[in-house]
């Protein structure tokens, strides 16, 4: 491969983005972190956002939980969030305040996976480590013609090791890059245009008719299907949330009163159960108000939106004017909002 035509290609073609005009290993980090969750489009404003809230390192590492998930809230995988906050900790109490400047001491910290810690490595310390993303991966498995499974772990090392005998030496973050630019604006994933490709005459797949075959992409994955049905206790004014302390999905976040079934149907007797728990004397009023499918990568939420208006001494009661200092999964936060505005 031309890397010097790759580099030229890039120093034309780049996207302006905030997080590619510093070499600061913390906003490099959090980009990073909030990528993985979102295009790009979407996360310039989340970073924006989580930036303008905790603009260092030490600001992170200061604040507490609740803070954080909430400047995350929409982006999803609040584990990642929590991985921040975590790692701000460790990076702060361990680390004298300072990132390990070499790829090996960034995979140590929590949350920071290869290609995380190659990001941080090369685009930061100017490390000679090839970064490897699905952009990535597809510009190299159609450009060589390779055929392995990009989402197997197993054979993402054959990608690592044709970057690795590619790589600028002499400007590794640019390199990486560029390549993952290339891979996002050139090399798409359908229709790419590769008439006005610049290594049309080098790339296998477009030599051999296989653009459209490549990269190969085979994962099996099976979803769960959950039925949850989520109750707005609103009493004087005030409604009812509590926090989901449990491992699995949203950890941490707060949420309206919840009955999980087997089945779309709500039982009497889970009804009975769910009265039972908050204290309620009847649940004659409830009345369904909203029904939605709610989509994550491994399971299918299917959702049910009720509102009570009685009173109960448990749980802990909120204003709805007080929404916004408490972190909700995005779907229940869009579901306030829209009753309440």
């Amino acid at each position: 491969m031309n890397t010097k035509q790759l580099l030229n290609w890039y120093k034309e073609n780049a996207r302006d983005l905030p997080w590619r005009k510093t070499t600061d290993p913390y906003l490099i980090w959090v980009s990073e972190i909030i990528l993985q969750q979102t295009r790009v489009v979407q996360g310039i404003d989340y970073y924006h956002k989580f930036i303008e809230k905790f603009p260092s390192l030490h600001k992170l590492a200061a604040a507490n939980e609740q803070e954080v998930l909430k400047a995350w809230e929409g982006l999803g995988y609040y584990s990642r969030a929590r991985n921040l906050h975590f790692t701000a900790k460790d990076l702060i109490n361990n680390y004298q305040g300072k990132f390990p400047s070499d790829y090996i001491g960034l995979l140590r910290l929590k949350g920071i996976g290869p290609y995380t810690a190659a990001a941080i490595a090369s685009f930061a310390f100017g490390q000679k480590v090839p970064a490897i993303d699905g952009n990535v991966m597809r510009f190299l498995s159609r450009y060589y013609g390779l055929e392995n499974n990009i989402a197997s772990s197993s054979e993402v090392k054959i990608f690592r090791q044709k970057a690795e005998k590619i790589i600028d030496p002499d400007n590794p973050g640019l390199f990486n890059q560029a390549m993952m630019e290339f891979g996002a604006m050139q090399c798409t994933p359908s229709s790419p245009d590769c008439g006005k490709c610049i290594f049309q005459q080098q790339c296998i797949a477009y030599q051999t008719g296989k653009v459209n075959q490549l990269p190969v992409k085979i994962k099996i994955q099976k979803i769960r299907s959950r039925h949850l049905h989520f109750f707005l206790i609103y009493c004087e004014g005030e409604f009812l949330i509590e926090k989901r302390t449990e491992k699995g999905i949203w950890k941490n976040l707060y949420q309206l009163p919840l009955i999980e079934t087997n089945s779309k149907n709500l039982k009497e007797e889970e009804m009975k159960e769910f009265l039972r728990k908050y204290n309620l004397k009847t649940g004659k009023n409830a009345k369904k108000i909203n029904s939605l499918t709610h989509l994550l990568s491994h399971q299918k939420l299917h959702i049910n939106f009720w509102i009570l208006n009685t009173c109960t001494s448990t749980g802990f009661f909120i204003e709805p004017k007080d929404i916004e200092r408490y972190p909700f999964p995005i779907v229940i936060a869009k579901f306030l909002d829209n009753y309440f505005n």
